[in-house]
């Protein structure tokens, strides 16, 4: 029994121990990227220029703060996102946009390099050296954008990826898939700056069940079957609890019993009641009396009746059979 608690308590170990690392910056993608902007998004200062944007994967906050942006291979430090500033803490499933105007010192999110002539996007870790992701992006027309066809859904560079959602895997396949995308990259003519690339609506589940199943049959069967199966795990789950503690109960119960006759044993053990030695010593000293020595007794018994000519049982006076009398 302990060697499963055991086993219980290192699976669960393991599995917060993978959401803690899933929840870190390898799980920020590179998003989108537009390299001129004449007519779209301003930024904070009002300027129109180039913007990189990055999107968290993940369903927990990730903090971005000390990674690099850099668009040369060769210099992966080309700009380090500042640390302290709160806004550098991507929410989860949410973007985070970069100014590529080469203005470092406008604030945390202006890089300190432009997007002209650049062929590719690299995004590194703290260390400076591991490569989260990376795109080569083609040519791209004034105010078009090249972005993934879903929010951080395609494939990263094989060299110096660390990570890869298992959650994605699917959409990824399904990306791959696609030939009129290269890994999950499309060229967009509506860029979407801090939003998503595209939306997701559809059929709803209740929709697609309804096609599937207009009777209901097969999610009754499966509602019934879950609840049966619950109530069966619950039976034997509580059976064998009743089981322990009945099995406790008579063990604790043995060791009362147990207790109890080892000490009475040693309580009475070589000791002998008071009464016995006072019927002993009234026999020795009716033996020693001369009056009281004799081998014969009178064996006739006389038993003499006693009359009783009056007794308050039997008489009439303490009765009420007599009239009562009104005294006036």
């Amino acid at each position: 029994m302990k060697k499963f608690y055991s086993l219980i308590l290192l699976l669960g170990v393991l599995v917060c121990a993978s959401n803690v690392y899933a929840q870190n910056m390898s799980d920020m993608r590179l998003n989108e990227v537009l390299v001129t902007n004449t007519e779209g998004f301003e930024d904070d200062y009002g300027y129109r220029s180039g913007w990189i944007e990055l999107f968290n994967t993940s369903y927990g906050t990730v903090d971005i703060a000390g990674c690099f942006l850099s668009t040369d291979p060769d210099n992966l430090t080309m700009y380090r996102i500042p640390k302290g500033d709160v806004l550098t803490k991507v929410q989860p499933r949410q973007h985070i946009l970069f100014w590529a105007d080469g203005v470092a010192n406008r604030g945390t999110f202006h890089l300190g390099f432009t997007l002209d002539n650049a062929k590719e996007l690299i995004f590194t870790a703290a260390d400076g050296r591991t490569v989260i992701d990376r795109v080569v992006f083609p040519a791209l027309d004034t105010n078009k954008s090249y972005g993934r066809k879903v929010d951080g859904v395609g494939s990263v560079s094989e060299i110096g990826a660390v990570y890869k959602s298992f959650r994605n895997s699917k959409l990824e396949a399904e990306a791959k898939a696609d030939t009129s995308t290269e890994h999950g990259w499309i060229k967009m003519d509506n860029p979407t700056p801090s939003t998503n690339n595209a939306t997701l609506d559809g059929e709803s589940k209740s929709a697609m069940m309804a096609q599937s199943d207009p009777y209901g049959i097969f999610l009754t069967l499966t509602a019934m079957c879950v609840t049966f199966l619950a109530l069966a795990i619950l039976f034997l789950v509580f059976k064998q609890i009743g089981k322990f503690h009945i099995k406790k109960k008579s063990e604790n119960a043995v060791k009362a019993v147990e207790g109890t006759k080892n000490s009475a044993k040693a309580d009475t053990s070589g000791q002998v009641s008071a009464e016995t030695y006072a019927a002993i010593s009234m026999a020795i000293h009716m033996f020693m009396q001369e009056n009281e020595a004799h081998d014969f007794e009178d064996t006739i018994l006389t038993i003499n009746k006693v009359s009783r000519t009056y007794s308050p049982w039997s008489s009439k006076i303490y009765t009420l059979r007599e009239t009562p009398q009104l005294r006036k």
